[in-house]
């Protein structure tokens, strides 16, 4: 509950909170946002923002009504981003981040990585590709990390 959040930060419960902004943007409470962190700051969990809509394919009238919805860059970059986490084998308690972002001339940008859980080990993979290939993308990304060593990360992590 972002309210409940808030009011703890204000009584002083916290030093500091991170929300999104959109969320607070939403609210009402844009002037509550002291600063924005950036991807080049911290990357996200793979996928965040992005929302899913799933209907039965047979359901021709909402295919076509939902169709208006549909962002083709958008798909790219989850696409990238998920082919990533899917080849490392992530989940909720993988500690790795992925951010695709489309860029000038049809490219994407796909900046991943992995790291210990306390923090003490850090591998980073950056690549560019084609908004064609997201998958492919995003795979190189993951195969780059695992290259690095991430391999024995996520292993520790399963033990």
């Amino acid at each position: 509950n972002v309210q409940t959040r808030l009011r703890k930060l204000d009584e002083g419960r916290y030093a500091a909170i991170i929300l999104p902004a959109s969320g607070l943007k939403r609210l009402g409470l844009e002037e509550r946002i002291r600063y924005v962190i950036s991807s080049d700051d911290s990357l996200p969990a793979v996928g965040q923002g992005a929302l899913g809509i799933e209907c039965r394919s047979e359901r021709a009238d909402l295919v076509a009504a939902l169709a208006p919805l549909y962002h083709a860059d958008t798909a790219a970059c989850v696409l990238a981003e998920r082919a990533m986490s899917r080849t490392l084998q992530g989940s909720c308690q993988v500690p790795l981040g992925g951010f695709a972002e489309l860029l000038d001339g049809g490219k994407l940008r796909m900046r991943g990585f992995v790291a210990t859980p306390d923090g003490s080990r850090l591998l980073r993979s950056e690549q560019v590709g084609g908004v064609d290939a997201p998958e492919a993308l995003g795979t190189a990304v993951a195969q780059e990390l695992l290259a690095q060593g991430a391999g024995e990360i996520l292993a520790a992590l399963a033990l």
